[in-house]
């Protein structure tokens, strides 16, 4: 399955997330070299929203990728749910191109399910790709009942990407949603990857099993659980890092081929449920 067709414009295997990327202005010129190194890797699919920083790490991105081809570049936003309807989604994407300095949005995604009918978001997205403004669009934290009901919509099965929360540690999308969605080809992006954050990092990277691969392919953990997805098909990982040599680490990923024996490992000491769970989310 290649990622998102429509737009013509390679995107992936690996992309770059920003989610608190562009807040801090000591930071700031850090974040933008590991932006800059990760694609002079080939990680140009670049994933951010209005709602981080309130438009801070789109205005980042904008900077991080002055300079380069942008027809080589696959660009992505989200739209806040309250934002998705007819009265502000085109304010929205026009304010979201403004702060990134674009024409266009390679992808424009739903973040969440608000009280916008899908309906609506889904006419909507419609316009803006035939204006010209988005090139495709998806949703973003969508579990199948919310798919489904896309789907049934008029202009619904235009959609093309989910992106949910999925690591070793969170995977709960293998029962059900994520053989429905590679069932309709439609792509999964992959936040969270290296289950940044909290409670959600559950001993991955410290886990003997995720070290005995990692020595066994000469590579990362980190390494490790990028492979871990994109063993998947379909599956696109975006890690967000704020410095240069994780970001390189991270493309590296896209080298490595986990074996039989890999998968199997790895899916012994972090199984998959065998029954349905909630959508995770950060």
């Amino acid at each position: 399955m290649e990622f998102i067709t429509q737009s013509g414009v390679p995107a992936g295997p690996i992309g770059q997330g920003t989610w608190y990327l562009g807040n801090r202005p000591d930071t700031f010129q850090q974040e933008l070299s590991a932006l800059r190194a990760g694609i002079d890797r080939g990680m140009t699919l670049l994933d951010t929203a209005e709602m981080y920083g309130e438009g801070a790490a789109e205005r980042l991105l904008s900077q991080a990728i002055r300079g380069y081809d942008r027809e080589k570049l696959y660009l992505v936003s989200k739209v806040y749910p309250h934002n998705a309807g007819r009265k502000n989604i085109f304010h929205s994407c026009r304010q979201s191109l403004k702060r990134l300095e674009t024409d266009y949005l390679d992808l424009y995604l739903l973040h969440w399910r608000g009280s916008v009918p899908l309906a609506e978001t889904a006419e909507c997205m419609e316009k803006l790709r035939e204006d010209g403004l988005i090139r495709a669009w998806g949703v973003s934290n969508l579990d199948l009942d919310d798919m489904d009901e896309l789907a049934a919509v008029p202009g619904g099965k235009n959609c093309v990407t989910d992106q949910v929360l999925y690591h070793l540690g969170s995977r709960g999308i293998e029962f059900d949603l994520l053989p429905a969605l590679q069932e309709r080809d439609i792509s999964v992006m992959a936040y969270c990857p290296l289950a940044q954050g909290g409670s959600l990092r559950r001993g991955l990277l410290e886990s003997p099993a995720v070290a005995d691969t990692a020595r066994a392919h000469d590579a990362s953990p980190a390494q490790v659980l990028l492979a871990f997805l994109l063993a998947r098909p379909g599956v696109v990982p975006i890690p967000r890092s704020s410095n240069a040599a994780h970001a390189l680490d991270n493309a590296g990923a896209a080298d490595i081929r986990l074996t039989k024996e890999d998968l199997a490992r790895l899916d012994a000491a972090f199984p998959a449920p065998k029954h349905r769970v909630p959508l995770d989310t950060q």
